[in-house]
């Protein structure tokens, strides 16, 4: 008879040892179906200084660079350039400038009146043109925009000679209408962007409900475009306070706002000076604090 071989049996603690290497293997391997947000993960992991980073960064110290030497130099007890030592001299002179705080008072007046006239007349004249049809609607829609659309030096030229023309002296008047003239498109515009997402089977919901149409504007419209309405105003106030130049033509003496006040300190001492800068470092430290409270009180509005 032939012999019979005899088959080794594998040894159990070897295939287990194999078994339990494979698995660890297969879990450290990623997973053949990723996902697309996996991928662009484990790409920007490998390229930690990617193209879109660096030019991220460059960009972001381009920006930031000029307003931390502003901040330094703030703090320069001489006037050149040249770092003399550690002062605080130009906020005191800052605290003292009675000329500075009165361009502040009336940059702050036709900042808030100006931009509540316009939002006032941007809210009406855009629920009147989205809700009605009549003759030269697209005329008026179009013309509403041209105090955006044209150049600030010839908006400031034309209301200058208009102003001279039916004989209005220049002063705080002529600057709080021509600000409410170039604030109004942009109110319109965002009020407009607001009413065009509207869903107006609200409007019919309320008319057969008993609302009056006056009823139906304050109860129903303008709460729904109150975020429009609320963007239009703050986004005229920051325009009103920022323009220099429909403002230089527009101001008469003893008007000046605080865009006038340091163009004014920049050509008479023929340059920025430290207090120019100790006046933008408050003005940004002034900035930031109002943005955080916004965003602190939106929170809590939004909580309720």
């Amino acid at each position: 008879m032939p012999k019979l071989k005899r088959i080794k049996q594998p040894q159990r603690g070897c295939n287990l040892g194999q078994s339990i290497a494979a698995k660890i293997i297969t879990s450290l391997r990623p997973p053949k179906n990723q996902g697309e947000a996996a991928r662009h993960a484990r790409r920007a992991y490998r390229k930690r200084f990617s193209m879109s980073q660096t030019v991220f960064l460059v960009t972001i110290i381009f920006l930031f660079l000029p307003l931390v030497v502003l901040v330094v130099y703030s703090f320069n007890a001489s006037t050149s350039m040249n770092w003399t030592g550690f002062s605080l001299r130009w906020y005191e002179k800052l605290i003292g400038s009675r000329e500075l705080w009165r361009a502040l008072r009336n940059s702050l007046i036709i900042a808030v009146s100006s931009a509540a006239t316009a939002t006032v007349i941007g809210t009406i004249g855009a629920i009147g043109i989205n809700w009605y049809r009549f003759k030269m609607r697209g005329y008026v829609q179009t013309i509403s925009f041209l105090p955006m659309i044209l150049p600030e030096i010839i908006i400031g030229v034309s209301l200058s000679i208009f102003f001279a023309g039916i004989g209005v002296p220049l002063g705080l008047f002529t600057i709080f209408v021509a600000h409410t003239t170039f604030n109004l498109p942009f109110v319109f515009l965002m009020v407009m962007a607001r009413l065009d997402e509207f869903d107006f089977s609200i409007i019919e919901a309320a008319a057969d409900l008993g609302a009056n149409e006056k009823q139906t504007l304050f109860k129903v419209t303008l709460p729904i475009c109150m975020p429009g309405i609320i963007s239009g105003l703050l986004t005229a106030i920051t325009l009103s306070l920022e323009d220099f130049v429909i403002t230089f033509f527009v101001a008469g003496p003893g008007s000046s706002t605080l865009p006038i006040f340091i163009y004014s300190a920049i050509t008479r001492k023929g340059g920025v000076t430290p207090l120019i800068s100790a006046l933008s470092v408050v003005m940004i430290l002034g900035t930031v604090l109002l943005c955080v409270m916004l965003r602190k009180f939106l929170k809590y509005i939004a909580a309720k």
